[in-house]
């Protein structure tokens, strides 16, 4: 049992409950259970990376599936599943006592069990969706400070990506500084790619337009409370991500599809087509038009929905085929089998709630359609 999925169909089957989907209920609080039993070290505090019945299978503290538990618990919570809100208490606490690091802006990518060394690698994807996962908690904790939290873990990526020509670099040493070349030799790395991962692009300017619309909703009519509302860098940013990710991912070497990474001079390096790249392509343009009014998104977000309905979406099997070769066949390079539902869920809702609140949140409030 994996952290990160454990804790990701734990949002999926929460947003089906907050759809009215029959069957979801129990399977949210199945997930809070796996949270707060096999997955959660009870020793020394915060959740295995991965565990089965006789224990730990990886006893590392990853800030990836610490922020997945943020997310999964929020989620949860307004499910009304028991014990979430003490889930969601407890992760919150262990990302900042463990994980942040004020100086930095960000969190630091894993430990050991017991807390004593922290890996020097230094990555975005966990501070990615730690930014995710703080949008979601600001809403059912209505701390508006988590805001700020995620709004300085955007600033420090944007300032890396706005050097790179909106290319973001992934990796990088303990002082924070890019190793551009990490994995070069390993280039298709299922957590750590070499070079430009082109769905971070999308799934960034998407997140920073949610950060944008939380901002400027916390701040209130007239900026009560003395809260600034959202920087305008935000939407200049998420435009230039969209627009690099468009340009050096998409359809770049004659077949449909995104590819996975390209080089830092743009050439593609991992050609399968990921199913969850082309999901936060759909999100991205799909919010990207709903801020801007600019059609250009709109056609986008056409373009690549009439990719997913004709590759992407296993039609005989369900669910979206996670992989596919530039042909547009099924493979399994980088990934084997349909390990979640979390991004073709969320590509489907996305387009149909506002950019804030967070999805569940949303749901909750019944903004579904609005």
């Amino acid at each position: 049992m994996h952290l990160w999925i454990t804790c990701r169909m734990t949002h999926v089957f929460a947003l089906g409950t907050l759809l009215g989907r029959p069957g979801c209920r129990p399977l949210v609080t199945h997930g809070v259970e796996a949270l707060t039993g096999m997955l959660h070290d009870d020793e020394h505090g915060g959740w295995f990376a991965s565990a089965d019945d006789d224990g730990p299978v990886s006893d590392a503290k990853e800030a990836y599936g610490h922020a997945f538990v943020v997310l999964g618990a929020s989620s949860a919570v307004l499910a009304g599943a028991p014990g979430a809100e003490a889930l969601i208490t407890e992760a919150l606490r262990v990302v900042d006592e463990r994980f942040w690091r004020a100086d930095d802006g960000m969190v630091v990518d894993s430990y050991d069990r017991a807390w004593t060394a922290a890996d020097p690698y230094r990555g975005v994807n966990a501070n990615m969706h730690l930014v995710e996962a703080l949008l979601a908690a600001a809403d059912v904790t209505a701390d508006p400070g988590r805001l700020d939290q995620a709004l300085r873990v955007a600033d420090k990526v944007m300032g890396f990506a706005r050097t790179n020509g909106w290319m973001i670099p992934e990796h990088f040493d303990a002082g924070w500084q890019p190793l551009l070349e990490y994995n070069a030799e390993t280039p298709a790395d299922q957590f750590r790619p070499y070079g430009v991962t082109v769905g971070h692009g999308l799934e960034w300017s998407r997140l920073l337009l949610h950060l944008d619309a939380a901002l400027d909703a916390a701040a209130g009519p007239g900026r009560e409370g003395g809260r600034a509302g959202a920087p305008a860098w935000l939407r200049e940013a998420a435009r230039g991500l969209f627009a690099a990710a468009t340009t050096h991912g998409w359809a770049v070497d004659g077949h449909p599809g995104f590819v996975y990474t390209h080089g830092w001079d743009g050439a593609p390096v991992v050609r399968e087509r990921m199913h969850w790249v082309a999901a936060e392509a759909v999100g991205a343009a799909a919010t990207l038009a709903r801020v801007t009014g600019e059609p250009e998104y709109g056609g986008w977000y056409e373009t690549w929905w009439d990719y997913v309905a004709t590759y992407v979406v296993d039609r005989a099997g369900g669910s979206w085929w996670h992989e596919l070769d530039p042909q547009g066949r099924p493979s399994s390079t980088v990934w084997d089998g349909k390990s979640d539902a979390y991004h073709a869920l969320q590509a489907t809702l996305i387009p149909r709630l506002p950019a804030a609140p967070s999805l569940a949140s949303a749901l909750a409030r019944g903004l579904l359609d609005t």
